[in-house]
């Protein structure tokens, strides 16, 4: 089955940077946002939404885009997630992994964002649902930020065991919830968020 490729049968005026996210609907952590400008002459191979790929495939195609491609990653923080909500810390970390390719260099001629909705930054943008599947520069971006915030979320499980953050990632798995329940919240953990909200109000 052909992967994304919308983005290289739709030429965009270069440099051309995919972002996507990884994070939003965790119990506990970051969000992390990564922004790619691929190499067309070096794609690597087996670039997809990251969704569809495995731990191991996911981590050798991040550090193979890392190597070919420019790559920038913006994160928002738990606090900013419980004081924004989760759909704007998500915009303020793609501001973030844009800024951080802005600060090597690059200039944006058109940004493409998974989603339905662009943030509100100065970049010519396009908002492409379910364009992890669809374009390889957002398919590279998800591969990138879905790596790196597992990445966080397995350093954080040895500062914070007993969640299984190795296992699921801060998502709100059974085994998550109740450990939730049993050990109560982290500073991990996202206040704004039901699970994580009833039991502060319960303290």
């Amino acid at each position: 089955m052909p992967g994304p490729s919308f983005d290289l049968e739709h030429p965009h005026p270069l440099p051309l940077v995919g972002v996507d996210e990884a994070g939003r609907g965790p119990l506990a952590g970051p969000v992390v946002a990564a922004a790619v400008v691929l190499d067309r002459g070096r794609v690597p191979k087996g670039i997809n939404d990251s969704k569809k790929l495995g731990a191991t495939a996911r981590a050798d195609l991040a550090a193979e885009i890392r190597t070919v491609a420019v790559v920038g990653v913006g994160v928002a923080d738990v606090g900013e997630i419980d004081s924004l909500n989760i759909l704007w810390a998500t915009m303020l970390a793609m501001e973030r992994a844009v800024d951080a390719l802005v600060v090597t260099g690059i200039v944006p001629a058109m940004v493409l964002v998974d989603g339905n909705r662009c943030p509100r930054w100065r970049h010519p943008s396009q908002a492409i649902v379910s364009g992890d599947a669809l374009c390889l520069s957002i398919a590279a971006a998800s591969i990138v930020a879905k790596h790196e915030r597992d990445r966080m979320m397995l350093e954080q499980d040895a500062i914070h065991p007993g969640y299984g953050w190795a296992r699921n990632k801060g998502y709100g798995t059974a085994d998550h919830r109740e450990a939730l329940t049993r050990l109560g919240p982290t500073p991990l953990h996202r206040r704004s968020f039901a699970p994580v909200a009833q039991l502060f109000l319960g303290l």
